[in-house]
């Protein structure tokens, strides 16, 4: 696990493609940008939010499909696609179609619950069915059985001139492999280690039996590997936000620094009744980031990271902060950057 002279494996990012509301375009073409230049400094992965009526991408599937036909090597993932919102039917469909596309690169995350402010939105999003949705863990198994090639139909074969399958097409065999949810719980990281998938573990926690953010996302790590049938070696990513300032100007980091003393507060206690508990952001040169990872509990049990971009920076901070990220920071956490060929 990574320790000073253990190399880190893998390097990928997370950005939650912010755009203007009123000229979309420019936003959606920095993200499409973004992985660009992730693929080019030789980041193992890129990972997309998804955020519904909100000023972040909402299809992620759709810009990691765009993103697909502009990269050649670097690896796609969700982080985390909130199932609520999802047919599980429809979106298996989806997303063997952008893992067909971008030749079996995708990892998509997900998780489950009620979509936020549901109350507001359910009568658009399920007008008719609103109060039977089943928004437990039922709706990612049920993803799981269509997306490993399960039935999903009670019909197939010929039907005049078409052709009819009954399972999901397209199929794309090593998918299943890549599925990821996104755990703050204990009964989370349990549930995904016990149904085979990868543990996407963030920036946030829930606050079930302590305040010690590292400590909690290091129990979460353990239940998830015990519960796991492939045990230590069942994948884990961790995702916190990094900002590294090697090559930033003085007004960069005036401004970094402005928001993380802005966005600590709410890393001291618990927060709401979900008691959600988020882990101070990283700032600084990347050997003093380095330092601070290497105490941390939860980072010394991965061997897999997708740092988090801040969210409100502008274009080229995004440019400075992953030049910094591939060129500083992952060598100091012993890790090589992926070259095309």
């Amino acid at each position: 696990m990574p320790r000073p002279g253990i190399p880190l494996e893998r390097l990928g990012f997370l950005t939650i493609g912010l755009f203007d509301g009123d000229d979309p375009a420019p936003g959606h073409e920095s993200t499409l940008r973004v992985i660009e230049l992730g693929e080019q400094l030789g980041f193992d992965s890129a990972w997309v939010r998804d955020r519904h009526l909100q000023y972040g991408i909402s299809s992620p599937v759709a810009v990691l499909a765009a993103a697909s036909q502009r990269t050649t090597r670097i690896e796609f993932g969700t982080a985390v696609t909130p199932l609520g919102w999802e047919n599980p039917l429809r979106f298996a469909e989806d997303l063997a179609t952008v893992d067909i596309l971008s030749g079996g690169r995708l990892n998509p995350g997900v998780s489950v619950g009620p979509p936020m402010h549901y109350d507001d939105v359910k009568s658009a999003l399920y007008p008719d069915t609103a109060d039977a949705e089943d928004f437990s863990y039922e709706r990612v198994d049920r993803l799981l059985r269509l997306v490993a090639g399960e039935s999903a139909a009670s019909f197939h074969g010929i039907e005049g001139f078409e052709q009819f399958s009954e399972r999901v097409q397209p199929y794309s065999p090593g998918l299943r492999q890549r599925m990821w949810y996104g755990g703050a719980s204990l009964r989370s990281a349990q549930w995904a280690g016990q149904h085979w998938m990868n543990l996407l573990t963030s920036s946030v926690v829930r606050a079930e039996d302590s305040a010690d953010f590292a400590q909690i996302q290091l129990s979460h790590i353990s239940a998830f590997r015990a519960a796991h049938p492939a045990g230590d070696a069942a994948r884990v990513s961790q995702g916190l936000v990094v900002i590294p300032t090697d090559s930033a100007s003085a007004e960069q980091r005036a401004r970094y620094a402005a928001y993380v003393a802005a966005r600590t507060p709410r890393t001291t206690s618990p927060q709401g009744p979900g008691r959600m508990l988020f882990a101070p952001d990283l700032l600084g040169s990347s050997s003093q980031i380095a330092d601070m990872l290497y105490q941390h509990a939860g980072f010394r049990e991965v061997t897999e990271v997708a740092f988090a971009l801040p969210f409100t920076f502008e274009h080229a901070d995004y440019v400075q902060i992953l030049t910094d990220m591939a060129g500083n920071l992952g060598p100091a956490l012993g890790w090589q950057p992926r070259r095309p060929g």
